[in-house]
């Protein structure tokens, strides 16, 4: 008498955490968009565009930024075993003096020689490549929480299926680089002004339709997959791809409110990854040998030291070297705010680098990932 409402609310636990994951790894995204919409038809599109963006700017402390650091935390944490110790696969170690070494001092160069010269040009193809990288960034962010996610819930994809999953991820990201097409206006960004490279109208229809097409093969394989296996991937990791791909990048401008939110989404589905690894890492090490402290206690303090790194790296320091010397650089039409150019366009970049080698499924410490779920 008494088994049958312990299995119920167990089972009843177990769809809150399903759905709470759903939201938090992309679902939320489609909650938002009729979220937006009524919020323009209620209060405007100029006011709602002010308190959205005034949320997002300020929210940004606490879900942008930090997203931004742990990177940092996560990437630099053991460093002299990982690139001297025998911890790492020689491949990886290489991976990581990449990322942690020839990648910074390469971004710290050009964006020394930008703020040195007062070139608007050099920092803005600097901010264009982080434009580029963005995406990639994106995709393989969205590929990395299907392939994660389906695993934990014993649903795997073969080489083939991966390749054509892949192949969708870098077409769309290629087309939302290309698109819309553009002759290579004049933009500001950070305070920095400069002229867009040239996206011409050709390339925008290329990288379409090898989107489209690369949609259609993608649905044949999960069709396939269904039709063997009777089972397709379950809905929160999937839904993390399509939005990803598809409403974070491809159609990113269907609304203009949700661009200043998507942001804030892509974080807060880094964010959980980093929440799952650290969480089962610090739960593991609980016991003998190691005796560690309670994964509650660690999870908390790298919380805490990301939101403290964020303000330091994105805000602070910015603000005092241009605080210090951004009314000089601005003579050299470079904008008031250098610095923070520079220091932003730097993190973001440095961070798409340091993520291709934490995540990678060679690295022994994305087993923690697959612990079993709760």
């Amino acid at each position: 008498m008494t088994s049958a409402p312990v299995s119920l609310t167990a089972s009843a636990s177990d769809v809150r955490g399903r759905l709470l994951e759903f939201m938090l790894v992309g679902g939320a995204t489609f909650f938002l968009f009729p979220l937006a919409w009524l919020l323009r038809q209620v209060l405007g599109l100029d006011t709602a565009e002010l308190a959205v963006g005034f949320l997002m700017f300020h929210g940004a402390h606490l879900i942008n930024d930090p997203h931004f650091s742990v990177t940092y935390l996560l990437f630099y944490k053991d460093a002299r075993r990982r690139a001297f110790g025998d911890a790492w696969s020689p491949a990886q170690r290489w991976r990581y003096w990449f990322a942690g070494l020839v990648v910074p001092l390469g971004l710290a160069l050009w964006a020394g020689f930008a703020l040195r010269s007062k070139s608007a040009e050099s920092m803005g193809l600097l901010i264009q490549l982080m434009f580029l990288l963005v995406g990639w960034h994106y995709v393989k962010q969205g590929f990395g929480v299907l392939s994660v996610l389906s695993a934990r819930r014993g649903v795997r994809f073969d080489s083939r299926e991966r390749r054509v999953i892949l192949a969708h991820c870098f077409v769309g990201w290629a087309y939302a680089w290309a698109s819309p097409a553009d002759p290579g206006k004049v933009v500001e960004e950070s305070g920095v002004v400069f002229s867009m490279l040239p996206h011409p109208l050709w390339l925008e229809r290329l990288t379409q339709a090898a989107f489209w097409s690369s949609a259609l093969v993608l649905g044949a394989v999960l069709f396939a997959k269904w039709r063997r296996e009777r089972r397709l991937p379950p809905l929160a990791p999937l839904s993390a791809l399509l939005v990803s791909v598809w409403l974070w990048m491809v159609y990113s401008s269907l609304d203009p409110l949700m661009v200043y939110m998507i942001p804030a989404l892509h974080s807060i589905q880094y964010l959980y990854f980093v929440w799952l690894l650290r969480r089962n890492e610090a739960r593991a090490n609980e016991g003998p040998p190691s005796f560690g402290r309670p994964a509650a206690v660690q999870v908390g303090i790298l919380a805490l030291s990301a939101v403290a790194l964020g303000f330091v790296l994105l805000r602070g320091v910015p603000a005092l070297f241009d605080g210090a010397f951004g009314s000089s650089a601005d003579e050299g039409g470079i904008g008031a705010t250098p610095y923070f150019a520079a220091i932003y366009t730097f993190v973001n970049i440095h961070h798409y680098f340091m993520d291709s080698v934490i995540w990678r499924r060679d690295n022994p410490e994305t087993r923690h990932l697959l612990a079993a779920a709760d």
